[in-house]
């Protein structure tokens, strides 16, 4: 999420340079770093170098565990997630100044074309998508965070529990605010609806030697009779 938010950033500051930051190859080499960055986190409690991963059962969840009186979490709390949050504020702070200051340079200038403007409305809207996600990330995140460095002995374990619950959360709410917040996005989730409804493939259920939903006067419908029934004199 930093990363989208620097993207963004770059993208509405400096225009005239993000095609060139931005390549097929550095995104790539972008990507690589992210990851190994996240993994490098939990490197020293999955081998058990500082901390332990484990099971708690007084929050029924898997999480890193003290070892040898040490744990990584608050260290983890700062930089796993305040440093990243601090990033995100700030960079959208910066994005909003300068959106404000284009805005007030725009609003006496009539040379503007309209595909210019779309591109500028479109790169808005993406931004108030990403700071959306963002701030609803926080919400699902804090929680959690919390918990785990105001109450490292759980006592309050059904705490622990709420947090976690709206964590898990984080993974199910993006498509809706997606849906929410971008047209696009709604269009694309009605044509996949409408391909689930139209696709014959996926209504056809088959039950037995007959298919549900087709009827007896489908061309396609077979009936499964019984020869005894149908003719008792070869009994």
């Amino acid at each position: 999420m930093v990363a989208i938010t620097i993207n963004r950033y770059t993208l509405i500051a400096y225009y005239d340079m993000y095609s060139q930051i931005y390549t097929t190859t550095k995104i790539w080499i972008q990507l690589l770093m992210i990851w190994l960055v996240s993994f490098g986190f939990m490197v020293p409690p999955l081998l058990g170098i500082w901390g332990q991963l484990g099971f708690n059962p007084k929050t029924f969840s898997c999480t890193i565990l003290p070892k040898d009186c040490m744990s990584p979490k608050k260290y983890l709390f700062v930089f796993g997630f305040a440093l990243p949050c601090l990033v995100i504020i700030v960079s959208y702070s910066c994005i909003y100044w300068r959106v404000r200051e284009s805005k007030r340079k725009l609003e006496g200038r009539s040379k503007l074309s309209g595909q210019t403007a779309r591109e500028k409305e479109e790169d808005s809207r993406l931004t108030t998508l990403m700071l959306t996600i963002f701030l609803c990330f926080l919400a699902c995140f804090l929680p959690l965070m919390i918990m785990n460095v105001a109450d490292d002995g759980i006592t309050y374990p059904w705490l622990h529990i709420i947090a976690s619950i709206l964590a898990w959360a984080s993974s199910v709410i993006n498509p809706l605010i997606y849906a929410a917040t971008n047209r696009q996005y709604r269009a694309a989730y009605a044509n996949l609806l409408k391909f689930c409804k139209n696709n014959p493939v996926a209504k056809r259920t088959t039950w037995g030697s007959r298919t549900v939903g087709q009827s007896s006067n489908s061309p396609n419908y077979v009936e499964k009779r019984n020869p005894l029934k149908d003719n008792p004199t070869k009994l």
